[in-house]
């Protein structure tokens, strides 16, 4: 089912547009000194090495393809005497596919320079690894780099019902059930190499359970038939839907009720589900302040730091991070007394309250501030004993304010006395 030509590719519609340099190659058009060689950085599946196919068919190009899994320097430079075989006899370029170049070490790239320089091969080179921190800087400059995206749900789909009917593919033998179609979508997570193996995984199970004397009928693959192909049940989950929406709450609900068995249940549903896992991660931070707050303020630091890890790393493993950051919002001592402190002075601020700023408080660092009496009375918190004394802070219609409430749990119970002391300096009130 590999396309044939620009029409039949699914995605990539960015890097393949009229007129983009990958497309302008593929077509066969070339600069004064040659066309220029490309590196394809993205996930598995997004087309990297059908590119690099429709690269080498433009003007009967030669093509080789090697794997920096299994290929040395021995094997480069049997290519581009190769190359250089089929330009002298033949007047024909070579196109050298190279797979997983992240693979090649520095002295192994440094091979290839001579023949991209000189335009002796077009390299076409694929990686799943930003090119900046594994491709040489030199083979950098001498190529276009260009970022493939996975694919979205609906492309994914076009693949599979291309393949169901397609004489290449099931040639219309099998009919995929819309559970089934979705189960597969789901798994695929972008891929099209693999929503394509589960689909002729699904229809070999589909096959032989076909009853005998109905061979030649055309087959079903249930629900059921896709999760035996590959061994996986279906998650009952829609990104879009209710159940996107109640797995979300339940987890956020869970981790708040300090259920750290069902939050971790929630969080894998999520993931299992394909759900975007820098979602997962923002609604952790949340929890972190609104259900935490100060009953552990290091629940912030590690869900902040989830977040920032999950985006640079990635799926499988970003699970294992944010099942850290679950653990510790779960098992943490929970306040709201911070969540419920801002929503109470919003309220306040949308009902019209809170006056000028009191004068002493004011700026009073540009000329004429001292004339209209800005800072004046001010104290300077420094030269106060224990760094704190008597001052109005809030506006005059909110002096008797009283937005935050510590509560007695986790490190929040030592702050409750300590804000209760400061209150009592800074307003002149008794200890309450």
């Amino acid at each position: 089912m590999r396309p044939r030509s620009i029409e039949e590719v699914r995605g990539q519609g960015d890097v393949l547009r009229p007129g983009s340099p990958l497309r302008r190659l593929i077509e066969g058009h070339a600069g004064a000194a040659g066309p220029l060689s490309a590196i394809l950085w993205g996930p598995p599946g997004t087309g990297k090495t059908t590119l690099a196919h429709l690269v080498a068919q433009a003007a009967g190009r030669s093509f080789v393809e090697l794997s920096a899994v299994t290929a040395g320097v021995k094997d480069v430079r049997a290519v581009m005497e190769q190359a250089t075989r089929e330009r002298s006899l033949y007047g024909r370029q070579t196109v050298l596919f190279l797979d997983e170049i992240h693979r090649f070490s520095k002295a192994q790239q440094d091979a290839l320079l001579p023949a991209v320089e000189n335009r002796l091969v077009i390299l076409v080179a694929a990686t799943t690894e930003n090119p900046s921190f594994s491709v040489i800087a030199p083979l950098l400059s001498r190529s276009m780099l260009i970022r493939l995206t996975s694919l979205d749900d609906a492309q994914v789909g076009e693949v599979l019902d291309q393949a169901l009917t397609d004489e290449r593919g099931l040639d219309g033998v099998f009919v995929l059930e819309s559970e089934a179609r979705d189960h597969v979508i789901r798994l695929a997570g972008g891929d099209a190499r693999r929503a394509l193996t589960t689909l002729e995984a699904a229809a070999g199970v589909a096959l032989d359970a076909v009853p005998a004397g109905r061979e030649g009928e055309q087959v079903t693959i249930t629900l059921a038939v896709a999760e035996q192909a590959v061994d996986q049940a279906a998650v009952r989950y829609d990104r879009a839907g209710d159940q996107h929406y109640d797995v979300a709450s339940a987890f956020i609900k869970s981790m708040r009720g300090s259920d750290v068995d069902a939050a971790l249940h929630y969080l894998a549903r999520q993931l299992e589900a394909g759900e975007d896992p820098r979602f997962i991660a923002r609604r952790i931070v949340i929890a972190a302040s609104e259900d935490v707050g100060m009953g552990d303020p290091t629940a912030l630091q590690t869900a902040v730091a989830a977040l920032h890890a999950v985006a640079q790393i990635g799926m499988p493993e970003a699970r294992i991070i944010l099942a850290q950051a679950v653990v510790h919002n779960a098992l943490a001592p929970k306040s709201n007394a911070a969540y419920n402190g801002i929503n109470a002075a919003i309220a306040d601020v949308r009902a019209g309250r809170g006056g000028a700023v009191p004068p002493h408080l004011r700026g009073s660092g540009y000329a004429g501030a001292e004339r209209l009496g800005h800072g004046k009375g001010y104290r300077y918190s420094h030269d106060e004993p224990n760094g704190v004394g008597p001052q109005q802070f809030l506006p005059d219609d909110l002096v008797d304010a009283d937005y935050y409430h510590p509560t007695g749990r986790g490190w929040e119970e030592r702050l409750g006395p300590r804000w209760r002391e400061l209150r009592a300096i800074i307003r002149g009130d008794s200890p309450r």
